[in-house]
């Protein structure tokens, strides 16, 4: 096994595992490392003892690095392999993975994030990760510049990563990194983005980051703003609920109010896979199915092993009766482009 592979697979089990972020950040600074070296100089500090005088190289990783350089599994990844869930996928970013259901009709994700905004990898490791786990394609869908705790893109920065997904694509192709955005409702339903940029991107997802406790009435108004305006494709974990560690509660609007004006403009319901989020809530997400909404099933991944949590929402959609057909990430690239006008 390769060692820069070996490492990978590791912070990638890790991160779909939902480990924290420390633990995951050790064996990709490590990977980066290993992976700048000659093959030549990599030789010849495993069979000098030298690794851990390298910065960002521990005992840990040492360890996995020269294990995996003498052709073994690593026994940190075994361990790892063993205890990951039996209903997960066939195989990590190594190879292709094998599902069934609603999840093997899915061709991309809608959200994803990057090392640009509060992502923990670059666009490129994204998209390879993606391309392993058989997707055809994702969204970078990194946060727009008011949610500066998210380090959010400004026009300049947008602009530029626009530059680096054209050149990204020319690499990976077939696979497509689509562009996009993750967009601030601002108190007053607009979107937090220069609107000739929206128009240039093709997926547009926009939720509530801020004021989340407004009232249900103000909250409803701003939301089917938002939904009213022609630029935005999706809406993002509706509720911002959030259920583990001190939680936060769902926002209060006017679910019929949202999702009819969804419906009415051609905005897709966001079935958000994250562990923390599972947004809309149960009942919510049946309403909204009930009332005829199209929907995206996303996992807001902000690391790669995260693009892995798919499962989780396919199986909520599939408990609320919905079908491939009513799902726009079963769609291929060039014709969910099309279907968002872009």
């Amino acid at each position: 096994m390769d060692p820069v592979q070996a490492l990978r697979e590791i912070a990638f089990q890790l991160e779909r595992a939902g480990a924290p972020t420390y633990r995951v950040r050790a064996f990709r600074r490590a990977a980066q490392v290993v992976r700048e070296l000659s093959a030549a100089e990599l030789e010849q500090r495993i069979r000098d003892g030298t690794l851990r005088a390298l910065p960002g190289i521990g005992a840990t990783t040492a360890e996995v690095i020269t294990q995996a350089a003498a052709g073994q599994q690593p026994s940190y990844l075994s361990t790892l392999l063993a205890e990951a869930p039996a209903d997960g996928p066939a195989a990590g970013p190594a190879g292709p993975a094998t599902y069934t259901g609603l999840r093997a009709a899915l061709r991309g994700d809608c959200h994803t994030h990057s090392d640009w905004s509060d992502g923990g990898s670059p666009p490129d490791e994204m998209a390879e990760t993606a391309r392993r786990l058989g997707h055809e394609w994702i969204a970078l869908t990194d946060h727009s510049p008011r949610l500066t705790v998210a380090n959010g893109l400004s026009a300049d920065r947008l602009l530029r990563q626009l530059d680096l997904v054209d050149r990204l694509n020319a690499e990976l192709a077939p696979f497509r990194i689509l562009t996009g955005i993750e967009v601030d409702i601002l108190e007053d339903g607009g979107l937090d983005q220069r609107a000739d940029l929206l128009a240039r991107l093709d997926v547009v997802v926009a939720s509530v980051h801020s004021k989340l406790r407004m009232p249900a009435g103000p909250m409803t108004e701003r939301m089917v703003t938002a939904i009213r305006n022609p630029h935005m494709d999706v809406l993002g974990h509706c509720t911002g609920r959030l259920l583990f560690g001190r939680g936060r509660p769902e926002s209060e609007f006017d679910p019929e109010a949202v999702f009819g004006a969804c419906r009415e403009h051609g905005v897709a319901v966001e079935i958000n896979c994250r562990p923390e989020r599972r947004d809309p809530p149960g009942r919510l997400l049946r309403l909204a199915a009930a009332m005829g909404c199209l929907f995206t099933i996303d996992t807001d991944a902000h690391a790669p092993g995260q693009l892995d949590w798919l499962e989780n929402g396919c199986t909520r959609a599939e408990a609320a009766g919905l079908t491939p057909d009513r799902v726009l990430n079963t769609r291929p690239a060039a014709e969910l482009a099309a279907w968002t006008g872009r």
